[in-house]
């Protein structure tokens, strides 16, 4: 397989914070790759060196065939990119938008127009072609910032958390038109993250933490990883006050309440069960529903970075992001 993106010692560092720290990585073609990581770990500072829009402190990358530093103009005109916040222009319409990106990338006059009709089709957004981007919804915005990094047909498309905030539908939708574009051969580089979107999209990810890669692999392959770790999901006649004394049993090693269900890591599921049985009958409980799980995506990811997937779901500080970016 041909890498489309390959980075050796990629360094980013602002001031003291060393964000993005020696990183090794090599993305192919044809494949959506997810970059996977809690806010802070040093996704958007690969994705902004990559995409050109910051300097590396050190270190080197290609992005489809163009190295990022001495030839950058060639490879932008290669790259769409869908930063994790929308860069539309609100003053204008959605047709504008589409038309202004088109003119940037020297896309011809008749081929502009044509892409812009088929992809405002294709989000759903022609009805309100002559309407200011200003009225949209926020999902509206993101399907058109999109359709605005696509306009000009571009080989590798990096997206940073593209859903980041947005409704169950319009998260459906884009997730769906990233697996469309992958199979019309758009490569895809992702950063995300929400673990779930991660192991339904990817066909490999790199867990970073720190600025550094904790591991690079097929999510089946991290689960797989998790095996001789087995979970079982217990839902009793009643939930609360039970999380320590489901921990003091000596089948079970770890305990984590989701909702109304414990969820109960063990050695071994077939010796739990039994304990569980007991364990309800002592308490006056009753067991409304058991079952064993196979291993999670986050599960995996809690293993090998030592984070709780809440961490995943903080939001960004606007002010730090402010101040980090000015250094740029």
């Amino acid at each position: 397989m041909s890498s489309i993106i390959k980075i050796q010692g990629l360094t980013k560092q602002y001031g003291n914070t060393l964000a993005v720290d020696h990183l090794d990585l090599e993305v192919f073609e044809g494949e959506i790759f997810g970059l996977l990581g809690p806010n802070g770990a040093g996704k958007t500072s690969t994705i902004r060196m990559l995409t050109g829009q910051t300097t590396p402190t050190s270190g080197t990358a290609r992005v489809a065939n163009h190295d990022i530093i001495h030839e950058s103009t060639k490879a932008k005109q290669q790259i769409g990119v869908i930063p994790d916040i929308s860069n539309i222009y609100e003053e204008m319409s959605a047709w504008d938008n589409l038309i202004f990106a088109a003119q940037l990338y020297s896309v011809p006059k008749i081929e502009r127009e044509k892409s812009a009709k088929e992809l405002l089709e294709l989000f759903g957004l022609y009805e309100r072609r002559k309407d200011r981007a200003a009225g949209f919804s926020r999902g509206m915005k993101r399907r058109l910032t999109i359709a605005a990094a696509l306009i000009h047909k571009p080989k590798l498309l990096f997206l940073d958390e593209p859903t980041s905030g947005l409704d169950v539908q319009s998260l459906r939708m884009i997730r769906n038109l990233i697996k469309e574009l992958n199979d019309d051969g758009v490569t895809v580089f992702l950063t995300t993250h929400y673990i779930e979107e991660a192991d339904q999209l990817c066909q490999r990810v790199a867990i970073i933490n720190k600025g550094k890669i904790v591991t690079v692999d097929t999510p089946e392959k991290l689960k797989a990883s998790m095996e001789k770790r087995q979970v079982i999901e217990v839902s009793f006649t009643a939930s609360s006050g039970l999380e320590d004394k489901l921990r003091s049993l000596s089948c079970v090693n770890d305990v984590s309440m989701l909702g109304d269900k414990c969820r109960l890591q063990v050695d071994e599921a077939s010796e739990a069960v039994p304990s569980l049985v007991d364990f309800a009958r002592k308490n006056s409980l009753k067991i409304i529903s058991i079952n064993t799980l196979n291993p999670s995506l986050e599960e995996a990811f809690v293993k090998l970075t030592g984070l709780s997937p809440e961490v995943m779901k903080t939001e960004k500080e606007p002010v730090k992001r402010k101040r980090i970016e000015n250094l740029d």
